[in-house]
């Protein structure tokens, strides 16, 4: 496949476009998520490996695990109509939201129990 010299990209802008440091892109490159193409030992990263590394950081940012966004990103490659993809990400979206939101309730509930318990402790203390 032929690519527009434009479209590909050394390793240091590549990071520096997505906000990662190179250490990172090879991170994700030995765990088999991307796969630049090489020329000698430089690697060249063309558009769909570029694109690739934004679904996976923000697979991280949202909290996935590697082995979700490998399954997510597999699905992508094999399903053309990316409705096994969308089916699976729905999915997963849903078990983040519902325990994001069990620990938000979590959360709220330990907060306003130490601010009682700050307040209980701030009204034993005599005024000076």
């Amino acid at each position: 496949m032929e690519h527009a010299e434009n479209d590909l990209k050394g390793i240091q802008e590549v990071a520096d476009g997505l906000g990662v440091t190179p250490r990172t892109l090879r991170f994700y490159e030995d765990r088999g998520l991307i796969e630049p193409q090489r020329v000698g030992t430089q690697r060249i990263y063309t558009r769909r490996e570029t694109a690739r590394m934004q679904l996976i950081l923000r697979g991280k940012r949202l909290g996935f695990t590697l082995r979700e966004i490998q399954e997510f990103l597999d699905l992508y490659e094999a399903d053309a109509q990316h409705v096994g993809q969308m089916k699976a990400l729905a999915s997963r979206c849903r078990e983040r939201i519902d325990d994001l939101e069990a620990k938000l309730t979590a959360l709220t509930q330990t907060l306003n129990e130490l601010k009682l318990i700050e307040d209980q402790a701030l009204s034993r203390i005599p005024e000076a």
